[in-house]
C-alpha cells in the first residue's frame, strides 16, 4: 500500500502557525473536508485565536503567542502515558 502522505512537510514556525506543504487532505471534526489548492503552502492556527480556524489569520503575533518549538522526548525506558 502506498503512503498517502508521502511527500508532506508539517513544519512548526517560530511562535506561530504549522506551515503544511505537499499533498494533503484537511478534514474538520465532523468529515467535512475544507478545500486545498494543490502545491500551496497551508498555515495552520496553533494558538487558538484565529478568526479563520483552522487557518492561519496572523493573530498569533498581535497577541504574543509563545510556544514550545521543539518536540519533548519521552522519558528514557518510559512509554507514553504509563
Amino acid at each position: 500500500m502506498e503512503n498517502e502522505n508521502a511527500g508532506v512537510t508539517i513544519t512548526v514556525r517560530n511562535n506561530g502557525p504549522y506551515a503544511v506543504e505537499g499533498p494533503i487532505r484537511l478534514v474538520d471534526a465532523d468529515g467535512n473536508e475544507y478545500p486545498v489548492v494543490a502545491g500551496k503552502r497551508v498555515s495552520l492556527c496553533r494558538c487558538g485565536a484565529s478568526t479563520n480556524k483552522p487557518f492561519c489569520d496572523g493573530t498569533h503575533s498581535k497577541m504574543g503567542f509563545d510556544a514550545a518549538e521543539r518536540a519533548v522526548r519521552e522519558a528514557e525506558g518510559g512509554a507514553a502515558g504509563a
